[in-house]
């Protein structure tokens, strides 16, 4: 059983506006066309289950080649994307993919060899004391 439809409630006219144009009526039929479903995330990666990469979420990825002929849509939105390095994070984001859809793509481009996953650059906690006190005397000469 559907719920009922509620229906908007127009103000009534004064006498000296004009009168307002009808609602359009609400046709309890389904639009006609077919409905366009999203592709269900295990028809994007590949079937066969093979092994997945150690990607982090913050792991830069950086694309080598424009995308192959053979490439599917989200393989060559990754590539394009990837033109300067991005975190696997971002690429997510991005493409509005949960992040281990994203990660079975990258590995299947990391296997080709299309594309190559980075480490972030790591700061240290404390910057070395020797480099501190090279950048402090070169400012006081200026």
């Amino acid at each position: 059983m559907t719920p009922p439809q509620r229906r908007r409630r127009h103000p009534k006219a004064s006498p000296e506006q004009a009168p307002a144009p009808a609602p359009p009526q609400e046709s309890q039929d389904p639009p006609e066309g077919p409905k366009k479903n999203p592709e269900r995330l295990y028809v994007i990666t590949c079937p066969d289950g093979a092994e997945r990469s150690e990607l982090d979420l913050v792991t830069l990825i950086v694309a080598h080649a424009d995308p192959p002929p053979s490439a599917t849509p989200e393989q060559a939105a990754l590539l394009r994307l990837c033109t300067a390095p991005l975190s696997v994070a971002e690429l997510s984001a991005y493409l509005s993919l949960p992040f281990s859809v994203v990660t079975v793509l990258l590995t299947e481009l990391l296997t080709a060899e299309l594309v190559t996953a980075r480490a972030p650059v790591i700061r240290q906690a404390l910057a070395d004391r020797s480099l501190l006190e090279a950048v402090m005397h070169g400012l006081q000469r200026l």
